[in-house]
């Protein structure tokens, strides 16, 4: 039998604690941010569980997405389409990119069951020696 329907409330990160929480899930400080970021949170019970920082933003053109989340809850069509639409529609990007820990499969599913294709490997990019995935989303293969 399944539980209560969970509600993730799509949260705007306005005093920069959200792009904090995002990066220290992630094992880093805000400092490799650009001055125009935008950042969302994801809460649910009241609770942030999560956000994605939208950065190196060349409107137009492209953008990057970091995502860190502590509760896969937050991933439901309604935000989806919320994080795609801003991306494509509000900063009129052609395209997404994003960089994945080659060993972070449950990320790897996720981005890849959303459309984004492995353009390239950055071998030993991490300051940890880890090498990351470049993946990539064009606007004409959105899905949400």
């Amino acid at each position: 039998m399944n539980g209560p329907a969970v509600f993730c409330n799509l949260l705007a990160d306005t005093d920069g604690r959200i792009t904090r929480f995002v990066c220290a899930g992630l094992g880093s400080d805000d400092k490799w941010l650009d001055q125009e970021h935008y950042t969302l949170g994801f809460a649910i019970d009241g609770r942030l569980v999560g956000g994605l920082i939208y950065h190196d933003i060349r409107r137009g053109r492209d953008l990057y997405w970091t995502i860190y989340t502590t509760d896969k809850r937050w991933c439901n069509r309604r935000i989806l389409k919320a994080v795609f639409g801003l991306a494509f529609d509000f900063f009129g990007v052609e395209r997404i990119s994003l960089l994945v820990n080659t060993e972070n499969q449950d990320c790897l599913r996720l981005v890849t069951k959303l459309g984004f294709k492995q353009e390239g490997l950055l071998r030993r990019y991490r300051d940890d020696g880890a090498d990351c995935f470049l993946m990539g989303l064009l606007k004409n293969e959105r899905k949400f």
